[in-house]
């Protein structure tokens, strides 16, 4: 079942798979991020725009937006938290699907916010916050997924980190040697492909999020709900089968 991704998040981890894993989750993340600000104002994935914010906001006296950047730090914390509690649980159980109970709970945060996101016209004051909360939550879940499983290679939730090491990458690439030696500057071409691929995904989940978002509204994330359930499944049903058996 589900042959052509089959592996990506399996315990049993290969560098293609890695990269394939994160090229998609750049994309949802993308979709998310734009989507979202579309919905709440804000940007909800880096949390170095949300730390100079709340810098900005207690020096001109806008305390009610700091607590609402301290809250989206702490739910973006807690994400990452989480993924950590339930890969390291899944790991110590045996679960083929220990990389994949963090997606699951990304498709479900995904389905609240599309299916109930709604809400949010009609009681803004109460439901915006818990939004902004809820997208941090969820960016913080998945960048901490593709960051353990890839030994902090690959980070799909912001790109600022990405475009340094494309730079990087690029200034190997055009630098002059002018003799060969122990000094002799090379540039990582699958690096520098990784990097650029990963900044394509995100931008082009950003075009779609955006798109989708303009055009039909907050159901627009149930696709992507749908992606992450489906990445997820093969393993949660390689666990089921093995429970039903060991049962028998």
């Amino acid at each position: 079942m589900f042959p052509i991704i089959h592996g990506w998040t399996s315990v049993v981890r290969s560098t293609q798979a890695n990269v394939r894993l994160g090229a998609v989750l750049s994309f949802v993340a993308g979709a998310a991020n734009a989507g979202g600000f579309l919905a709440v104002g804000r940007y909800t994935s880096h949390m170095t725009g949300v730390v100079s914010s709340v810098a900005d906001d207690i020096v001109l006296g806008h305390f009610a937006l700091v607590a609402v950047g301290l809250g989206s730090l702490c739910a973006f914390l807690i994400g990452a938290m989480c993924t950590a509690i339930l890969v390291n649980w899944g790991l110590r159980k045996q679960l083929r699907s220990a990389y994949s109970l963090p997606l699951v709970v990304e498709s479900l945060a995904l389905l609240v916010f599309g299916l109930f996101g709604a809400a949010i016209s009609g009681f803004a004051s109460l439901f915006l916050p818990l939004t902004v909360l809820l997208l941090c939550f969820m960016m913080g879940l998945q960048n901490a997924v593709i960051t353990k499983i890839s030994h902090a290679e690959i980070r799909t939730t912001h790109i600022t980190g990405l475009v340094t090491d494309l730079g990087i990458e690029l200034g190997k690439w055009v630098y002059i040697n002018r003799r060969a030696g122990p000094s002799h500057v090379r540039a990582n071409r699958q690096r520098l492909r990784l990097q650029a691929m990963l900044i394509a995904c995100f931008f082009v989940g950003g075009l779609s999020g955006a798109w989708g978002f303009k055009a039909w509204g907050y159901i627009t994330t149930l696709p992507l709900a749908a992606l992450l359930w489906t990445l997820s499944m093969r393993p949660l049903l390689d666990d089921l089968r093995l429970w039903l058996e060991q049962g028998e």
